[in-house]
């Protein structure tokens, strides 16, 4: 496994991801993650306020705090592939402070081979998701600070 800059609890999908032979097999990895995803935001919560803008499939993310003051995080997209990798980044931040939510390193990008494994637009999307999620933690540090 690559050095970890990553959460801990991305580990265990680092590892899976850096097994795989192909990107085809990458792909079903990520339809996996699509089909065990555990905190889904449903379609009737989809909204112009939480959609992820560049990604090319219909994708939103909806973040808050919980009463702990941890970072919770809920996602849903059109797509199998965009679900997945949501699945992943909710696994990164879900129950993390903002602050490391904030400036979460998007290294395991490359570790699990996503860069040779996506297309450029879907890699694009990715790193918006990303990015979002990270602003969205630095939004919500400063309300619950």
């Amino acid at each position: 496994m690559a050095e970890r800059t990553w959460p801990e609890a991305l580990d265990p999908v680092v590892e899976a991801f850096e097994n795989c032979f192909d990107a085809m097999e990458r792909y079903e990895l990520l339809f996996e993650y699509a089909g065990n995803t555990e905190m889904m935001l449903p379609p009737d919560r989809w909204n112009d306020e939480n959609i992820i803008h560049g990604c090319q499939s219909r994708a939103h993310v909806e973040c808050s705090v919980d009463e702990l003051g941890l970072f919770r995080m809920r996602g849903g997209a059109d797509a199998q592939i965009v679900q997945g990798l949501m699945e992943i980044t909710r696994i990164a931040v879900d129950g993390s402070s903002c602050e490391d939510v904030a400036g979460l390193n998007p290294d395991f990008v490359d570790a699990m081979g996503f860069r040779s494994a996506l297309t450029p637009s879907r890699s694009n999307g990715f790193m918006n998701m990303l990015e979002r999620v990270r602003n969205e933690a630095r939004r919500l540090s400063g309300e619950y600070e």
